[in-house]
């Protein structure tokens, strides 16, 4: 279809967090570069509060485990969506759900272009042995090629990153006045080989306070991941956990107005460099060159597992594979490292 007769395009992305969140400075970019777009965004209702600041941006909640489940559920969804006339379908997920749904829309006239993954070269960087180790194209980018190939070639190289977000009375009531530097700390993540052992990020934590000079925002999820929380918030001064306390939009909002996240390879790295916060990220079995940093970050701020004693990092792209004897890596980068990093980041940028 001729570039000049896309005006609204459906963009398709149902998860995870992360994946979700790195779309969101892409679409930014999108429109701020072709203000006469309308974007119609295809995700899980949760993720909604992402989209709320981008002009021209609407999302469609797509239900996938009632009236949008299988391939029925999918047909249903298909015959919504088709409803708001689309234009052109951009897929920036490309699973099961999305194949069936290109069948529809390409059965019906409609173009449905996706995003390629890299999968034989990260396949490659993720090799045991004979690995390829090179950085390849980031996520970002790869978002960005689709909408190339629809014909809106997109200039990442700016700042794309969303406006603060007004913190609530329930925020403030949580948080307190602004009156020390906002660190946020997210120590958990989806595998153990890219999760900071819990001993040292208390360290990291304990040094931290003894500063005087952060409140530390502790952010997480389910039962156990709140319980250490709790008990970290109560050892240590001007520890806060915020965890369970917020709707996910006021998460996001005390998150835009941080002065720093310590994140793992994870989602709320992400959500941080949407808006532009500096992020301190830990990695452990995976690495920045599979292409998820967090957007638009300092390298430097990516604090490395030692690839000298553990060589096969990479081992994995998601960090679902921890090879024997790697269960230690990320041991490999000491609290006090870390604390640096968020001495440096916070008071002498």
């Amino acid at each position: 279809m001729p570039k000049n007769k896309i005006r609204h395009i459906l963009v398709i992305r149902f998860s995870a967090m992360g994946d979700v969140a790195m779309t969101v400075p892409v679409l930014f970019a999108l429109i701020r570069q072709y203000p006469n777009l309308r974007i119609t965004v295809l995700t899980r209702t949760f993720f909604t509060p992402m989209f709320t600041t981008l002009p021209n941006v609407e999302v469609f909640r797509a239900d996938l485990k009632g009236k949008h489940k299988g391939f029925l559920g999918l047909w249903g969804l298909f015959g919504e969506i088709k409803g708001k006339g689309i234009d052109v379908v951009a897929d920036l997920h490309n699973v099961l759900r999305t194949q069936v749904l290109k069948r529809f829309f390409v059965l019906s006239g409609i173009p449905f272009y996706q995003i390629d993954k890299g999968r034989q070269e990260k396949k490659a960087l993720t090799k045991e042995v004979g690995k390829d180790f090179r950085p390849l194209k980031t996520t970002h980018e790869r978002y960005a090629d689709v909408f190339g190939r629809l014909g809106f070639s997109l200039d990442l190289s700016h700042e794309f990153t969303i406006n603060k977000g007004k913190l609530s009375k329930k925020v403030v009531g949580l948080t307190g006045a602004k009156t020390r530097k906002w660190l946020g700390i997210a120590p958990f993540a989806t595998f153990p080989g890219k999760q900071y052992p819990s001993d040292l990020m208390e360290e990291v934590i304990s040094r931290v306070s003894k500063t005087e000079r952060y409140k530390i925002m502790l952010f997480g999820g389910g039962q156990q991941e709140i319980q250490l929380l709790d008990t970290w918030a109560n050892m240590y001064d001007g520890c806060i956990n915020v965890a369970g306390k917020l709707s996910f939009g006021g998460e996001l909002a005390l998150i835009s107005n941080l002065d720093a996240m310590v994140s793992m390879d994870s989602g709320n790295g992400h959500l941080a460099a949407m808006y532009g916060v500096p992020v301190i990220t830990l990695w452990g079995v995976t690495h920045p060159y599979a292409g998820f940093a967090p957007f638009e970050q300092d390298i430097n701020n990516s604090l490395l597992s030692d690839r000298e004693r553990y060589p096969s990092i990479p081992t994995s792209v998601y960090g679902n594979k921890c090879p024997a004897g790697y269960q230690q890596v990320m041991r490999t980068i000491e609290a006090e490292t870390v604390v640096e990093k968020i001495e440096y980041v916070c008071f002498k940028k």
